[in-house]
């Protein structure tokens, strides 16, 4: 079993290869295509969707308090992160880089002193 410090400093490329591992061990790499991957990660955001739905902020709030309602969000949130990481790994793309990248462009998209305190939208002549 892995120590609470080493899950902690696991990086994007450990968890990739921990994913992958676990995908070959069962010889699951034949259904594991792209197109497969991305509706199982959006079934799967569903599902963290559904621990969100028809509750206010107060009532989320109050849920964040319980170990169980933590839990299950924990393993939805687990299940979403696992197919995107496979996904990326399946078609060859750094998730890390693609993060940094995709943060610089937003960075120039979305000006500090023009968006500060302001809901990003494509709509932002009418705010």
């Amino acid at each position: 079993m892995t120590n609470e410090a080493e899950v902690e400093s696991q990086s994007l490329d450990d968890l990739m290869a921990l994913i992958r591992g676990f995908v070959q061990a069962r010889d699951w790499e034949s259904f594991q295509k792209p197109a497969a991957l991305a509706v199982s990660a959006s079934i799967e955001l569903g599902e963290l969707l559904e621990l969100f739905q028809w509750l206010t902020d107060e009532e989320i709030a109050e849920y964040l308090e319980h170990d169980e309602y933590r839990e299950s969000l924990a393993g939805e949130l687990a299940d979403v992160m696992i197919y995107m990481i496979r996904l990326a790994d399946v078609i060859g793309i750094n998730p890390s880089r693609a993060i940094v990248d995709k943060l610089a462009r937003n960075s120039s998209k979305y000006l500090v002193d023009e968006w500060r305190g302001r809901i990003p939208s494509k709509t932002k002549e009418f705010q």
